[in-house]
This record gives C-alpha cells, sequence and structure tokens, in this order.
C-alpha cells in the first residue's frame, strides 16, 4: 500500500493504492480546515474512505445474472455481507502506482476473469490545482469478449444540519428488495433537487436518471460550496443516505451522490441502461471535477 499526498495551493487530497481510494479531500481557509469530502484515516477501507471507485460498472445486477448477445453470464458476490457482486472490484484492489508528483498521481490495476466474466485494465488519475480535484478513469477491455461496461465513482460528502443539495435530473428510480433498483418514476418532492434543497430525513437508496452533470453542494455553517462537474458521460447518479436500521452506528454526518455512466442493473435493462459495449482492446474514459468556492 501507498499513501500519496497532493497538494495544490490551499486545497490538499490523500490518496491510497489500496482500493483506490481518496482518504480525505479538505481547503484550508482562513485558519481553518474544511473538508470537502469525508475524512478518512490512513488504513480506512473503502467504505469509511472519502470516495472510492466504480469499475467495470457500479451497484449490482439482479440475480448476478445477465444476457448479452445470447450468451448467458453469471456475476459471484464478492462481499460476505451482500448477496450481489457489488461496486465491481476497483474498491477491493490493490492498485499500482504508475506516476506521481506533488499535485498529481496515476495509478492503475489489472483484473482477470475470475467469478465475472470480466478481463480489464483500469487506470485513475488525480489532477489537484489551487482551483479544484479531477478525478479521471479510464477501463480497457483487456478480455476476449465483447462486454458491456460502466464506471463511476462513490464519494462520501459531509453532512449537517444545513446541508444542501442542488443536482437536476429526469426521473429516479424506486428501491426493491436486496438494494435494487426497482421501477422509474417521477421524482417525489422531497427528492427534488432541481433547486437546492435539505435531504430528507429518511433512508435514501435511488437512482437519478437523467443527471445534468452537475451538483452544488452547499454548507452554510462554513460559508463553502462545491461544485461537482461530470463529462457527459456521466449520465446518472445515485444517492444514498443511510440510518440506524442499516448501519447502527451511523450519526447522519455523510450522505453519497455518486456520479456514474450507467443506471444500476443496466445490464437487464433493453437499451442497457446506458452502459457501453466494449470489444477486446476497447477503452473508455471520463473525468470528474470537485471545486469548492466561498459564498458570502
Amino acid at each position: 500500500m501507498a499513501i500519496i499526498d497532493l497538494q495544490g495551493g490551499a486545497l490538499s487530497a490523500r490518496i491510497s493504492t489500496t482500493g483506490g481510494l481518496l482518504l480525505h479531500y479538505s481547503w484550508m481557509r482562513d485558519g481553518l480546515i474544511i473538508p470537502l469530502l469525508r475524512p478518512a484515516t490512513d488504513n480506512a477501507d473503502a467504505l469509511s474512505s472519502a470516495c472510492y471507485p466504480l469499475v467495470p460498472f457500479g451497484n449490482r445486477v439482479r440475480g448476478n445474472r445477465f444476457t448479452f448477445k445470447g450468451q448467458d453470464y453469471s456475476l459471484r458476490p464478492n462481499r460476505d455481507w451482500d448477496p450481489h457482486y457489488l461496486h465491481g472490484d476497483g474498491w477491493l484492489a490493490e492498485w499500482d502506482l504508475l506516476s506521481r508528483d506533488s499535485s498529481n498521481a496515476r495509478i492503475a490495476f489489472r483484473h482477470r476473469a475470475d467469478g465475472t466474466p470480466y478481463s480489464y485494465q483500469a487506470e485513475q488519475s488525480f489532477a489537484l490545482t489551487a482551483d479544484g480535484l479531477e478525478l479521471s478513469m479510464q477501463v480497457e477491455n483487456t478480455g476476449d469478449e465483447v462486454l458491456p461496461f460502466g464506471f463511476g465513482w462513490h464519494p462520501f460528502f459531509p453532512l449537517t444540519e444545513r446541508t444542501t443539495l442542488l443536482a437536476k435530473a429526469d426521473r429516479f428510480w424506486t428501491e426493491a428488495e436486496d438494494c435494487l433498483p426497482g421501477e422509474p418514476a417521477e421524482i417525489p418532492a422531497d427528492l427534488d433537487f432541481s433547486r437546492a434543497a435539505m435531504l430528507p430525513q429518511r433512508w435514501i437508496n435511488n437512482g437519478l436518471e437523467g443527471w445534468n452533470g452537475t451538483a452544488r453542494i452547499t454548507w452554510p455553517e462554513t460559508s463553502t460550496v462545491l461544485e461537482l462537474t461530470a463529462d457527459p458521460i456521466f449520465r446518472h447518479a445515485v444517492l444514498f443516505l443511510s440510518d440506524e436500521r442499516f448501519d447502527p452506528g451511523f450519526r447522519r454526518d455523510y450522505f453519497c451522490f455518486e456520479p456514474m455512466s450507467h443506471l444500476a442493473n443496466g445490464h437487464n435493462l433493453p437499451d442497457l441502461g446506458d452502459l457501453t459495449v466494449l470489444r477486446p482492446g476497447e477503452c473508455l474514459a471520463g473525468s470528474i471535477r470537485l471545486q469548492p468556492q466561498e459564498i458570502g
């Protein structure tokens, strides 16, 4: 495992090659350290990190099975506490450090089909400037089969009593059993973030379809706003807010807004839910940016 510190003006970030994780991203302003993602310890795993990668696709596939081009495929669960192959392999893998300097780092890992049909190589790059942090990912199909791929990130944002979220989407997906997506529906009033609003006091685990690629998180307590912008390939997101039944230690101090290139369970949707079909040797790539500003 390698721990990599990046600095860009008053912004700092820390990366772990174990899981390809962000461990923290913060802003030093007026003598205060303002966390822009949930801070984690150096030995944190993905679930207690600030952000982790989703590759070769995010979320879950119903029944751990899908059919593509007439071929039936199965996926093996990768966690003992979830019956699904969850969030791919990147968050559980050891990544290799390819390059680094004071404000940039590039890491990669290669996965061979083992319990899933996917063989691929993934790369992440982290670029920190005085204006913000850019996360980039590329995944290459290194196998022998044509398969649908996707990717994204799972960031954890600090949640305070006055935190608001602005994120426009076309519709949302209900939640079914085992944390799987249910059906598309109109966005309910308490999850309508087309205007800045506070998150409701309840469990949330829903896909947002047709996200416009921009989200704005505001923390009035520190007069801070974080602008999240994504490349056009990221047309969807998952909004997650835990509760004490799922996590007895939950303190309502974070929420997740997860940019994704595809819908959860896209493998079993007629149009693949915007998963991208990659032939052997083809790549999929995209970036998101996290830029803080002070508000008056």
